[in-house]
């Protein structure tokens, strides 16, 4: 039987050093790149540019054609058939009709087939909802795990998640992939499955310490007991749901990859806050109580 409970300063710290990791990461963009994360036009403001041409385009063409423009750092991806589609900062009517020009003296039959302009007024807005709906499902998890168990099974169920959503958070500031609603559906995503597999740790906790003569037992070994019991179940349980991500990631379009990636990361992490993190969590919150009296 695995130790978990006996080993929690080794899952504590390897947590940590990722953690930190992603702070450094977040510190480090902000000072070199001038913000923390690579956020996309959904959250600045911008401008979309869906563009068809009758061949295979080298992005590096395209891209070429920005730098004239100020703007060669444009997110450019290669979608279904020959379609293109740029992201790049706000354009004015006629900038954006010089550079499609540009591309068409080079690509006489490419074709402009939508142009959408988000205004920072938007950008601030989305935002601002973002972070409720972040605030919100949290809150709705401690509560809901807080009626369903106790207190401290609520509070150690959202440190958890939190663990994953700054650990997949920093993980994608390193990278510096871009950062746009797609990523706060990813994280939404990902704490949603991470509630679920803990929830599961914490109902088969709560039926050993109803079985006779539980009550006399520490509860470092029922909670032992308890995710060793579960073990399989969640290390299937989060193969599978990686292996059909991982199918997302390298088949996927160019358009959800940056998504599939987040959720790659984030399922990776919840399945293992669960077991190691949010587990101990609990034990060291009853220790806690017991030595208050």
């Amino acid at each position: 039987m695995l130790n978990v409970i006996g080993k929690t300063k080794l899952w504590f710290t390897f947590s940590g050093i990722l953690i930190l990791l992603g702070i450094f990461a977040l510190v480090s963009n902000t000072l070199t790149k001038g913000k923390p994360m690579d956020f996309g036009i959904d959250f600045t403001g911008g401008t979309v540019l869906n563009l068809r041409f009758d061949q295979v385009v080298p992005l590096a063409d395209v891209r070429e054609v920005l730098a004239k423009y100020g703007k060669a750092q444009s997110v450019i991806q290669r979608t279904e058939g020959n379609d293109i589609i740029i992201s790049t900062d706000p354009l004015s009517t006629d900038e954006r009709n010089q550079m499609m020009n540009d591309i068409k003296a080079k690509y006489p039959n490419m074709e402009l087939l939508e142009a959408d302009t988000i205004g920072p007024v938007v950008g601030k807005e989305l935002r601002r909802q973002a972070f409720w709906a972040l605030l919100l499902a949290t809150a709705g998890i401690l509560i809901y795990v807080a009626f369903r168990f106790e207190f401290k099974y609520s509070v150690a169920a959202v440190l958890a998640l939190f663990h994953d959503a700054i650990i997949t958070t920093g993980i994608i500031a390193l990278l510096w992939r871009p950062v746009d609603t797609a990523f706060i559906a990813a994280i939404l995503t990902i704490l949603g499955y991470s509630i679920n597999d803990t929830i599961v740790i914490f109902d088969r906790i709560r039926e050993n310490l109803l079985k006779p003569g539980a009550g006399k037992r520490p509860l470092t070994d029922v909670v032992n007991e308890s995710v060793n019991q579960t073990m399989a179940r969640s290390i299937n349980t989060i193969l599978t749901v990686l292996f059909m991500n991982l199918a997302l990631l390298v088949f996927g379009g160019a358009t959800i990859k940056d998504f599939a990636l987040t959720l790659f990361i984030g399922f990776s992490f919840g399945g293992y806050s669960s077991i190691f993190i949010a587990s101990p969590l609990v034990v060291m919150f009853d220790k806690w109580e017991k030595s208050r009296g």
